[in-house]
């Protein structure tokens, strides 16, 4: 029988998430599935001293990419709980907050499975990389000219080659995460699979908009565009600047629309001035609760500039509702064209907008819900994506 010990160092934000939903698709599966996160019960005031140390390391650098970046040098103790684990097999998510150093990383003694939540593993010290010097290797002349003080993602890059001396089995939840792995020069040569994000489609599921938006207490003669994130709407590659352009071309011939933010409280002061009435949700833990929201709106819109694999997307198609985003990173895993949704040209905000009328002036609206609502079953449900990690694990257990 195969034990498998899934580790991931938050419990919060859109990778733990993912991490929960794998788990309870594997054990489904009859694996005996366990999770272990960093708490305050062990470690705790290690722990925080490695995340304040980490964070100063960081500050060394300087950088106009304002994503966290992790230098993962200060040795912690949970390399050696994973190595005494009774588990044949360790699952690595996202390894954040100093919870693993790279030299730990490459010493795991069980053999070691790595989904990827974000770009850190084959990049240097930064979890999106706004560049491409993870193609490349992170020399010392193609650093960007933005940067400047000491080159933190060099050194950290530098530390992963030389101590990751055997691949591990990388788990990619889109194509383009796959690809990112398969050109990049730290992990060109480590076997890389493709397996979505589950989601419980019996949880999330579709019902009338109308009696959503009277339990969510919505107008019914508004159009709602729904927009998520986990507190990162400033972030610049979640695009939420290409949104408000996108909206200003629509505004153009809209009078009813409306934009709900999902994962934020409204700001206090605004970076973009909204051309639409917007309504801050904050954060909702509540899964039946937030499902009400997928299901009120008319769609949900992605406007990243990078992306792996999100979980509203997901959510998204689970509740029937189309989504419209750039045709950039893992998007297309999500996004049929025409079918579930709109897949505007990169970045082109004049064809967000057109996507945005595309759905909204939907004459056909219960045909693209049963699209999504059919994709979410096929490539989605906790019972494929269950049997996919299986047969992963069996094989590398070989």
């Amino acid at each position: 029988m195969i034990d498998v010990l899934h580790f991931n160092a938050s419990a919060h934000g859109g990778a733990a998430l993912a991490v929960d939903r794998i788990h309870q698709a594997v054990a489904a599966t009859g694996i005996a599935s366990t999770v272990e996160i960093p708490t305050a019960t062990h470690d705790q005031w290690a722990g925080r001293l490695r995340r304040i140390a980490g964070r100063q390391f960081s500050r060394l650098q300087r950088t106009d990419n304002s994503i966290r970046h992790s230098p993962a040098f200060f040795p912690s103790p949970w390399a050696k709980r994973l190595n005494q684990s009774p588990a044949k097999l360790i699952h690595l998510h996202w390894v954040g907050n100093e919870a693993l150093s790279v030299k730990q990383i490459g010493a795991l003694k069980r053999p070691v499975i790595w989904t990827l939540h974000d770009m850190w593993a084959f990049c240097g010290a930064e979890h999106v990389s706004y560049d491409n010097r993870w193609r490349e290797g992170y020399l010392a002349n193609n650093r960007p000219a933005a940067e400047g003080g000491f080159d933190l993602n060099r050194w950290v890059w530098s530390r992963k080659q030389r101590h990751w001396h055997t691949p591990l089995q990388i788990v990619a939840p889109s194509r383009w995460m796959a690809q990112c792995v398969a050109q990049s020069a730290l992990m060109k040569d480590w076997p890389v699979t493709t397996i979505p994000n589950p989601i419980d489609t019996d949880l999330w599921q579709p019902m009338p908009k109308q009696q959503a938006r009277e339990q969510l207490g919505l107008p019914e003669g508004e159009q709602l565009i729904l927009f998520g994130t986990f507190g990162e709407t400033f972030a610049w590659h979640k695009g939420f600047d290409l949104l408000v352009e996108a909206l200003e071309r629509l505004n153009e011939q809209r009078q009813r629309v409306k934009l709900l933010v999902l994962g934020q409280e409204a700001p206090k002061s605004h970076t973009h001035t909204l051309p639409f009435a917007a309504h801050f949700c904050g954060h909702i833990n509540d899964q039946t609760r937030l499902r009400l929201h997928y299901c009120a709106a008319d769609l949900l819109v992605i406007p990243s500039r990078i992306d792996n694999l999100p979980n509203t997307g997901v959510e998204a198609l689970a509740c029937g509702t189309p989504i419209v985003s750039f045709n950039i990173g893992g998007l297309p895993d999500i996004v049929e064209h025409g079918k579930t949704g709109y897949l505007a040209d990169a970045f082109d905000t004049r064809d967000l907008a057109k996507g945005l009328r595309t759905v909204l002036d939907l004459q056909d609206s219960a045909g693209w819900a049963a699209a999504a609502r059919h994709k979410a079953l096929a490539q989605f449900s906790m019972q494929t994506v269950g049997a996919r990690y299986q047969a992963v694990y069996n094989e590398w257990l070989r």
